[in-house]
């Protein structure tokens, strides 16, 4: 039972599992934001050849996950050894991006220091939240939320600091991105240190017949996966044309940065709140409300203009808001689900990660085109037409998928007997 000594002992160990997850979420930023304008302005690498380059590792990222998930599904006890070594390669490849200038050509340096990066964030997110699926059942009632809680407000925080930490650096030192990448590697040495015994204590057992096949045989488990993909591909959307509306549309150049620390800054600060909340009212229940939040900011997205920066900083509050509802309880709910069906959950949580990051490459490809199609040009001034089809990409998907969500997910029963 979750008051147990034995059940707050490995409640103890929570804030492991934040850390863990604020050391992933700092691996993502830099990969997605980061290091393609490092190598422009440091290298003179070409976007075109950047682009090329993301475009295929983004495929091979997405691609590979139901693999590692397989990989770490048949790794078990032998899952710690594995994690350290995915977590040091993760930290060596974040300094030789960073750190380390390209011993050939600084685009195919680019192209294997990432590709090393998104092999072992990937393998390492997916041993992660299978753990995690573990610990949240042996923490008793509530303890899915209660875990979700502190990993995705951990998640979020390193989101933020990521964010943040190349700007401040860059008071202290002109290798501000070399400095980022040293203190990545001192704290993903922490990280790992503080999740040791976890890995040890849950090994994840295989189950007879375990698989792919067990999680999309499943009813539940199949609607939280298209709710998951309806969920997160608003997410993408709105991440690839961020820049391009505060830019263009609100004619605020400068203002990017503070906004988007303060739409992270909302999900994490939020994140905790939306845990409590499912503990008392039901995970389903209030992720609804999350989700509705979040349609309701982005309705307003459309009267927005230039000079509006305070006013889509409260949409920036509220869709943040709503992605820290997203996170924290619908992770809660698939990870639940997956104790119940597939106690090794890594291969569940490899199409978890499948489905979530295929959105950011399907964004890509049909958003942008789009803008293109419309005539929209970065950095300089659009017609009314290329502006209309930015703000109408940036806030119609968006709305338009989470009523699909809230809609599947609504009609998906739940067991809510314990509040997750």
């Amino acid at each position: 039972m979750a008051g147990t000594p034995a059940a707050a002992a490995r409640g103890a160990s929570l804030p492991a599992y934040g850390l863990f997850a604020g050391l992933l979420a700092m691996a993502g930023l830099p990969i997605y934001i980061h290091a393609p304008k490092f190598y422009v302005d440091e290298y003179g690498v070409t976007l075109g050849a950047l682009a090329g380059a993301l475009f295929l590792l983004r495929l091979l990222d997405f691609m590979q996950d139901p693999a590692l998930g397989w990989l770490a599904a048949r790794l078990r006890a032998a899952r710690g050894l594995a994690v350290t070594v995915a977590g040091g390669v993760m930290a060596l490849a974040m300094l030789g991006l960073f750190a380390v200038a390209p011993p050939f050509a600084p685009v195919l340096w680019f192209a294997l220091m990432l590709t090393a990066l998104f092999s072992a964030f990937s393998f390492l997110t997916i041993a992660f939240y299978a753990t995690g699926a573990q610990k949240g059942e042996a923490l008793g009632p509530g303890g899915h939320v209660r875990l979700a809680g502190w990993r995705e407000t951990g998640a979020l925080l390193g989101v933020c600091l990521a964010a943040a930490a190349p700007s401040a650096l860059m008071l202290l030192t002109d290798s501000h991105f070399a400095a980022f990448a040293m203190g990545f590697a001192l704290l993903a040495a922490l990280a790992l240190w503080a999740m040791a015994a976890e890995w040890a204590r849950y090994p994840l057992e295989a189950s007879p017949g375990a698989g792919f096949g067990v999680v999309l045989g499943d009813r539940q488990a199949r609607r939280l996966l298209i709710v998951a993909f309806l969920n997160a591909t608003p997410v993408a959307v709105t991440s690839t044309l961020f820049l391009f509306f505060v830019e263009s549309r609100l004619m605020a150049p400068g203002w990017e940065g503070p906004l988007l620390i303060l739409f992270f800054l909302a999900a994490a600060l939020s994140a905790p709140v939306w845990a409590r909340l499912a503990r008392r009212f039901g995970a389903k229940r209030v992720l609804l409300a999350g989700m509705g939040l979040a349609v309701l900011a982005f309705a307003v997205v459309p009267f927005l203009g230039p000079g509006d920066v305070a006013l889509f900083a409260v949409v920036c509050l509220l869709t943040g808001a709503g992605l820290g509802a997203d996170l924290t309880l619908l992770s809660a709910l698939f990870s639940r689900r997956m104790a119940a069906v597939l106690p090794d959950a890594a291969g569940g949580f490899g199409l978890w990660a499948f489905v979530t990051k295929a959105t950011l490459a399907i964004a890509a490809i049909i958003v942008l085109p789009l803008l293109d199609v419309a005539g929209f040009t970065s950095g300089t001034e659009n017609t009314p037409q290329a502006l209309a089809m930015l703000t109408l990409l940036y806030a119609g998907p968006p709305c338009i998928l989470k009523l699909a969500a809230m809609a599947l997910l609504a009609a998906t029963p739940i067991n809510e007997g314990d509040h997750q």
